[in-house]
């Protein structure tokens, strides 16, 4: 299925009667025009909600497979680093001594992190079509202001 690029809005809806053509349609063929284009108008909207979200996803997929690379490499050198802490504390300290004291430090950093990160994703707001919420309601308050 090809997405059409969020920027663009396809518009099928049929251009406005002209004075007289309303005069010559009954007021049943004006609200079946009206309802068509409204449904066509709401299928636009959510074929444009659709590929807005496609890109972000896709985008958000890609950064994602980067961080996960980094996050990996940055792991193996933390690894190296708390080797190299534990290494330079047996200098002073007794090996075990150090191990357990490198390894608490390391435990309440990470129990900090757990606790900031969760607040953070609490805070968060789910992903939303922005644009396309946007057009939504530019298309109703045209459509309010047309009565």
């Amino acid at each position: 299925m090809s997405a059409q690029p969020a920027t663009h809005r396809p518009t099928h809806v049929a251009p406005p009667p002209s004075c007289d053509e309303a005069a010559s349609l009954s007021t049943g063929q004006l609200v079946a025009r009206v309802s068509e284009d409204l449904r066509e108008l709401v299928r636009d909207e959510v074929r444009l909600a659709r590929a807005e979200m496609a890109g972000k996803a896709k985008r958000a997929g890609v950064g994602a497979g980067m961080l996960g690379g980094a996050g990996l490499l940055a792991l193996y050198g933390v690894g190296v680093l708390l080797a190299a802490a534990v290494l330079g504390l047996a200098v002073a300290l007794p090996a075990w001594l150090a191990g357990l004291v490198v390894g608490v430090v390391v435990l309440a950093v990470a129990g900090v992190l757990a606790i900031v990160g969760r607040n953070r994703i609490t805070e968060a707001t789910p992903p939303v079509p922005e644009r396309t919420l946007t057009s939504v309601r530019k298309d109703v308050a045209a459509v309010r202001h047309t009565r």
